[in-house]
């Protein structure tokens, strides 16, 4: 048994001893909250980029993305271990997605009370808690209404799509006879999904008031003058051809708009001395924010131009934050509705032959 599957099976034995050890009232409504995840430990990294390169959803590879994927990990380890061991020895993100979580479903066990008890649960692509583990402990925990809520607020198929078509493919790997499909497999659970949410009034109001908090650390006499750079994951130029809402929602790709270490250099030419960034993509902080930008930029690059470069705080567990969370989930249940309206379109030059299956999953089930 290779080492993925060992720890696949010893995180779903784990899991089982403890919904049967349980006295927990049974959850009406599990919210399955779906992220990329990163490593804890600079252990898990290799295993972390295998999967994360194996993903066809987020880097295509062709044909033998199978046997490519982990040697372009095996190539990539140790530059990556070494930026997380700078970082503290691990990402924060589940530290942070399980904060947010507890916050989230105990705000909603009190506003909304009918859709109660709620259960979250973690369901990253790349390491430990997986999304299909997660799906089986929602199933033995009894859940009723499962949601799966993504924690990107703009929609890509790069990283919402991805880990929805991993909820899909759980079902239909688990499809054993010609009478089988996903939809019957499933019916466990009642499933629907939160797909987006870029425009809520507090998460809008959490990047502001972080960036009003990021401008008071500046001189006075210089805030006026203070550049704000909006940084996001950038997609390859096939993928925002393909009609991905990414870039419309927030993001951007690699042609076209300048990446953030450009805009700096850019602007430092202009005669820019003061600028701030702000993580407008992430809803926690992980290695972009405490490497990339924190470090490579803020202090590499920062002192290398000679220029003042300041980041706004990530939302991680900001209270207008998890307020938002909570009430995006009772907005969903309220209304009743299984998806946004923009989940039933595709891309208009869509080429990934799950994406239209997994959509109709949601639809329909």
């Amino acid at each position: 048994m290779n080492s993925l599957k060992k720890l696949r099976v010893i995180s779903l034995y784990t899991q089982r001893f403890c919904a049967l050890h349980s006295n927990v009232e049974k959850p009406k409504t599990g919210i399955l909250m779906l992220n990329m995840g990163g490593p804890s430990s600079v252990d898990e990294v290799n295993l972390f980029l295998t999967r994360l390169f194996q993903d066809k959803d987020l880097i295509p590879l062709g044909p033998y993305q199978k046997y490519l994927g982990p040697l372009i990990a095996k190539g990539r380890t140790p530059e990556i271990q070494k930026k997380y061991s700078e970082i503290g020895g691990g990402s924060p993100i589940r530290m942070w997605t399980e904060k947010q979580g507890a916050a989230m479903v105990k705000k909603l066990d009190e506003i909304s009370p009918e859709s109660a008890p709620h259960k979250f649960y973690i369901g990253f692509r790349y390491v430990d808690p997986l999304v299909e583990d997660s799906i089986v402990q929602m199933e033995q925990d009894g859940v009723q209404n499962a949601i799966a809520f993504t924690q990107y607020p703009q929609y890509s198929c790069s990283t919402t799509g991805s880990n929805l078509n991993a909820v899909y493919r759980h079902y239909l790997s688990m499809c054993k006879s010609p009478q089988d499909d996903p939809l019957s497999v499933s019916k466990n659970l009642n499933w629907s999904v939160i797909d987006r949410w870029p425009t809520h009034p507090k998460l809008v109001r959490g990047f502001a008031d972080s960036i009003r908090e990021c401008l008071q650390k500046f001189p006075k006499e210089v805030r006026d003058e203070v550049v704000i750079l909006f940084s996001a994951h950038s997609l390859p130029i096939s993928v925002a051809f393909r009609g991905d809402t990414y870039p419309a929602e927030g993001g951007s790709y690699r042609l076209g708009c300048p990446q953030t270490d450009e805009a700096i250099e850019g602007l430092a030419k202009l005669g820019k001395k003061n600028m701030m960034i702000v993580p407008i993509a992430f809803v926690n902080d992980h290695i972009e924010t405490l490497h990339e930008l924190d470090i490579e930029y803020i202090e590499e690059l920062g002192e290398k131009l000679n220029v003042t470069i300041k980041r706004s705080e990530t939302l991680n567990d900001r209270p207008v934050f998890l307020e938002a969370l909570a009430e995006i989930v009772k907005d969903h249940i309220d209304n009743g509705r299984k998806h946004s309206k923009q989940f039933t379109v595709r891309c208009p030059n869509c080429v990934n032959t799950t994406c239209a299956a997994m959509r109709k999953f949601f639809i329909t089930s």
